[in-house]
């Protein structure tokens, strides 16, 4: 079971911050040029970045009057999205201390600070009340948490009767191992991935009923496809990316993760579903 500090460790990068002030600089952007689409590359660390982060989340009918959850926000930057995009108020939470204070100093640059807060805190003991959402939603956040049942009956609780919530996250299609480094761990020690029955019937017990499922391996798949294209007619790493975040490991990670998907052991999936009135 991943321990709490080992999750965050791994996301640790220890100058982040000025990491993306860097890239920054190199695209010919200052903190009072750069927009959201800008910081896409490197805040949207899930598998299809914003165009996965857009598909998945029209799903949830967000609204202007929606005040939306999102667990395991990472630097933000579905948040950021889901405020620009719906006009909603959102909520983020993460166990990452650089991720969050980093994610919050995008927010500011990018003129979002009124409506989107992120808080340090553990999505299997959210720091809010019962029913405080009207929506809620995990990217590739559950691969990193070893109890579904807690974390989803946490959902359960902090949303209201009525609420749609979305998970999209790495999970096991089929029997396997799995090969590490992966962008979510370095090892077995800190891998959680579970199976869709697994989240499926943690919902259910939960008083979810689940709405959709998709599974999107052929989307990762043709993404990575793209992702290589990319790199191969390149000279070096863009300014901002996913590399920032996973470091000098970031190769060997993405291949892993190809060769995984590619074996149909594991696959990013989609799942909707509507806490019961």
């Amino acid at each position: 079971m991943p321990d709490e500090q080992l999750v965050a460790n791994h996301y640790t990068h220890g100058g982040l911050l000025n990491a993306i002030r860097d890239g920054i600089a190199k695209m010919g952007k200052t903190i009072a040029s750069v927009n959201i689409d800008d910081l896409a590359p490197v805040d949207e660390f899930h598998i299809g970045g914003r165009v996965a982060t857009q598909s998945f989340l029209d799903q949830l009918d967000i609204g202007p009057s929606h005040h939306v959850l999102d667990v395991g926000c990472g630097l933000g930057g579905g948040s950021r999205f889901a405020a620009r995009t719906y006009g909603c108020r959102m909520t983020g939470v993460d166990l990452t201390r650089e991720y969050v204070e980093t994610g919050n100093a995008l927010c500011s640059w990018v003129g979002l600070s009124d409506k989107i807060s992120l808080q340090i805190g553990n999505a299997t003991a959210l720091p809010h009340p019962n029913e405080a959402f009207d929506r809620a939603y995990m990217l590739h956040v559950g691969m990193n948490i070893a109890d579904k049942e807690l974390l989803i009956s946490e959902l359960h609780r902090v949303v209201r009767p009525g609420a749609k919530i979305g998970i999209y996250d790495v999970m096991r299609v089929n029997d396997g191992d799995l090969t590490f480094p992966v962008p979510w761990a370095a090892g077995p020690e800190s891998d959680s991935v579970a199976s869709v029955p697994t989240y499926k019937a943690a919902l259910e017990r939960s008083g979810f009923n689940i709405i959709a499922e998709r599974n999107r391996r052929d989307f990762a798949l043709e993404f990575f496809a793209q992702l290589q294209a990319k790199v191969a007619g390149a000279n070096g790493p863009p300014p901002l990316g996913l590399h920032i975040l996973m470091g000098s490991t970031a190769p060997i990670k993405v291949k892993n993760m190809i060769e995984n998907i590619s074996r149909n052991v594991i696959a990013p999936v989609e799942i909707v579903a509507e806490k019961k009135a």
